[in-house]
């Protein structure tokens, strides 16, 4: 069975009852399952095991207008209208007498950002007015206040914790390919070593207590058999690590595969997708997250933990009330919990809150700020507490250059920028062109083998390689390291006359070797990591991207340091450097590239600045990473201006509207309206002529997510609009709680209204679940301004109106629809409402 993040929810969507409006026709959808070769079956069984705690909680809240509209001759007052007529059963009014479930959402819809936030600002009213009343109110009023403190602490501690031990998991299991402690076995390389009195300066990797495979197995660990022994066994366990990874997460939680960022900012943006964060997918994602990274594959675990923060937050918000039951409160929580991710994954708390406000938040208020600010501080200190690298120091890659840059090496630096560029946009094209491929051929119908593929062809390239043997951030560690005398890495081995390792001497022959590795290392990681994101295993992509760039970095590097050990007297070089001195600093220009190339891939610029000196500690280095990132985001916006998650964002089809895409286009809003010419006129409901097997019948005939109520179809005057799912939820509810409520009974939406006949059945008053102040623009509304509207208020539908009269309505997906088709994109490629 073949399957990825947005099939699933397709599928997962097409099992509700009611589907949102203008939503694929059923046909289309099992054609693109017989493609995909799904089986309902199989996908009940997937859907079933992934039921978790789910994102929308049942809420009781009801919108509480209170405006009038007209009314007919023998009008009441609400109590006689509330009253038992002629000795008839008493109409219940759902405004006074809240429904549960109404005011929540089906799945994969847009949230009403104004209701839930009209929703939030009524509670509060009502909490500071009670707290006058009595003490016991006013401490009720406190603890709310400071339940939002308190969350984020419990968000930090819990993400902090959680990101130590993926952290320790992963580097023991890393090293397990290699060999195994004899002293411990829970020990790491490193840290089995540590105690070892008996290492030397030449072979600080060896220790007794330490043995690798070819030793326990053939007792030796030099000649070809013992390689050949440690090739196999690093084979070996990197298949069984993926392929573990890749069941779990097919049989348990298929939202816990991918980097889970694209989605994040969808659900930031309002979006629904029930279980993406529940406790299923928290578990099996730490859980495989720590299996994929040790199974050798080119991907990383710094956006997983994004991930993982935000289920952290969305499951903690189940024990608060007014997170519970509000969702735009939630994605207030959400949006710090993706800070406390970048937190703990790069141990860059500020960085982090950066990035959750330029990359990923939707909506973030100045209170998000300072909450995001303490939950990423209390799990930096949690994560330091923990202390995974064993190093007593938070940063992950810390480094120590030993001389300045000078002011003519910004021209190697954007040359560097310039790199991460290019790199960025190959990228993305080369990565959504193959995850295009894997779902519109038969490649996509095996994940598993696709991954243990992948897996295979990545161990047995990269293990004759030592750069590519190591994990990556061991390799990025060593590409930023400083060359020292006391520095026995092969990227120092300058051969020079006074016979230390320090740089800045003539290559060696062992140098030059080296850089051929890196070369080739360059070009494996290139290629591999296309290839190796969007498989069906946790994947982030931050580190890889700057694996790339450090390497490219590295070898210009060494380049420019031989060039000014030539050509020290060349005018270049003249006055800053002179011979003998060590001028250039390859470590520093692999940290620009590794900065110039994962700007390239998400297009990011502060944070991304913050997120690297907060990374290294190189704090006086702040010019040479803004030059870098600020042109590689010049030269990939050139060639391309979405990032990598924006296009995987539009390759899955979710509706999110990117608030830096500006639309340029002279249409109206009646350009995009439904229905448009030729189409049926707009189903509508009205005021009080309705009946409730009229109801029943326009919701079984459409598919539509709300609709408009009118004062008569004739006169087609607005006054409200009812969202689809309030509607069949009271319905249903008032059968069952109002007496004599059957299919002749007449709904009503009117504030005021006539007593029935003594023979009617009893009416339905409907008149609470009502939105009586739906935003409307005219006929002749820009699009330009429309889209402005959608994206600041976060709406889900505008009515369109001329000269006071109902012509149609615009949906978040009829704007997304309309915008690929100006790009000339395929308008179907929008799947969800």
């Amino acid at each position: 069975m073949a399957w990825d993040t947005s099939q699933y929810l397709i599928l997962t969507r097409q099992k509700n009852n009611h589907l949102s409006e203008f939503s694929p026709s059923t046909s289309v959808v099992n054609k693109r399952m017989e493609t995909l070769g799904y089986n309902s079956d199989n996908f009940n069984s997937v859907q079933s095991r992934t039921s978790d705690q789910d994102m929308v909680e049942i809420a009781g809240s009801t919108l509480n207008s209170s405006s009038t509209d007209d009314c007919d001759l023998g009008c009441e007052t609400p109590e006689e209208g509330t009253r038992a007529v002629n000795g008839g059963p008493k109409l219940v009014d759902l405004l006074d007498e809240p429904v549960p479930g109404v005011g929540t959402y089906e799945d994969f819809n847009t949230i009403d950002w104004v209701r839930e936030t009209s929703k939030d600002r009524d509670r509060h009213r009502e909490i500071v007015g009670k707290s006058k009343e009595s003490t016991w109110e006013l401490i009720k009023s406190i603890v709310d206040g400071l339940s939002g403190w308190l969350l984020m602490l419990l968000v930090g501690l819990m993400s902090g914790a959680l990101a130590g031990g993926i952290d320790i998991s992963a580097h023991w299991m890393t090293d397990l390919k290699e060999g195994v402690c004899l002293s411990g076995f829970w020990f790491n390389h490193e840290h089995c070593c540590w105690t070892s009195n008996q290492t030397t300066f030449q072979d600080q990797d060896h220790c007794p207590q330490w043995k690798s495979w070819a030793e326990l197995i053939i007792g030796s660990r030099t000649g070809s058999f013992a390689y050949f022994t440690n090739y196999l066994m690093y084979v070996c366990w990197a298949l069984l690590f993926s392929f573990l990874a890749v069941s779990l997460v097919r049989t348990f939680a298929p939202y816990a595969c991918g980097s889970g960022i694209p989605e994040i900012k969808t659900i930031l943006s309002g979006f629904i997708i029930r279980g993406y964060m529940g406790k299923w997918t928290l578990m099996i994602k730490t859980i495989t997250l720590v299996l994929a990274v040790s199974s050798g594959l080119s991907l990383g675990k710094e956006g997983p933990l994004v991930h993982v923060a935000c289920c952290c937050g969305n499951i903690l918000c189940y024990l608060f009330t007014k997170y519970r039951k509000n969702e735009a409160k939630r994605r207030e929580v959400l949006s710090a919990a993706a800070a406390v991710g970048v937190s703990v994954a790069f141990g860059a708390p500020i960085g982090g809150v950066l990035f959750s406000l330029e990359e990923v938040s939707y909506y973030f208020p100045l209170k998000t700020l300072w909450r995001s600010f303490f939950a990423a501080l209390v799990a930096a200190f949690t994560l330091r507490s923990i202390n995974p690298f064993g190093t007593s120091r938070l940063v992950l890659f810390y480094v120590e250059f030993h001389s300045p840059w000078h002011l003519l090496e910004l021209a190697p630096f954007i040359l560097l920028g310039i790199f991460g560029g290019l790199w960025g946009a190959l990228f993305i094209r080369a990565n959504i062109a193959w995850c295009h491929r894997r779902r519109t051929t038969r490649l996509g119908h095996y994940p598993v083998l696709e991954v243990l593929v992948v897996t295979a062809v990545t161990a047995v390239l990269a293990f004759p390689n030592d750069y590519t043997r190591v994990s990556t951030s061991e390799l990025i560690s060593e590409l930023f390291n400083d060359c020292s005398l006391l520095d026995s890495s092969e990227l120092c081995d300058h051969g020079n006359a006074t016979g230390g390792q320090a740089g800045g001497g003539p290559a060696s022959r062992n140098l030059a070797v080296t850089m051929l590795q890196l070369s080739l290392a360059l070009v494996f990681k290139v290629v591999i990591t296309i290839v190796t994101f969007g498989i069906k295993v946790p994947s982030g992509l931050f580190i890889p991207s700057m694996a790339v760039g450090a390497i490219a970095g590295r070898l210009m590097g060494v380049g420019m340091e031989q060039l000014a050990y030539y050509h020290h007297d060349s005018v270049l070089f003249r006055g800053w450097c002179s011979s003998g001195a060590d001028c250039i600093t390859p470590g520093l220009y692999a940290m620009v590239g590794a900065a110039a190339c994962l700007g390239g891939v998400t297009r990011m610029t502060v944070s991304l600045v913050v997120i690297m000196f907060e990374l290294t500690g190189g704090l006086e280095y702040i010019v040479p990473l803004m030059a870098a990132a600020m042109t590689s985001k010049w030269v990939a916006d050139a060639l391309g201006r979405e990032g990598i998650y924006e296009a995987h964002i539009r390759l899955n089809g979710y509706p999110f509207l990117e608030a830096k895409e500006e639309f340029r286009h002279k249409t109206l809003a009646r350009d995009v309206m439904r229905p448009r010419r030729g189409e049926p006129p707009l189903s509508v409901l009205t005021q009080d002529g309705m009946t409730v097997s009229d109801a029943q019948a326009l919701i079984s005939n459409t598919t539509y997510s709300g609709f408009p109520v009118v004062l008569t179809p004739e006169s087609q005057r607005l006054v409200g609009f009812v969202q689809r799912r309030d509607l069949v939820i009271s319905i249903e509810s008032a059968r069952k709680r109002q007496e004599g409520v059957a299919g002749a009974s007449c709904i009503l939406f009117a504030e005021y209204t006539p007593p029935p006949p003594p023979s009617s059945p009893a009416p339905l008053k409907l008149r609470g679940i009502m939105d009586l102040s739906p935003f409307t623009v005219t006929d002749h509304t820009a699009m330009d301004i429309v889209v402005d509207i959608f994206r600041k208020l976060g709406l889900r539908q505008c009515l369109v109106t001329h000269n006071g009269r109902l012509l149609g309505i615009i949906t978040k997906k009829d704007i997304l629809k309309h915008m690929a088709q100006m790009a000339n994109r395929d308008p179907d490629s929008i799947f969800f409402n």
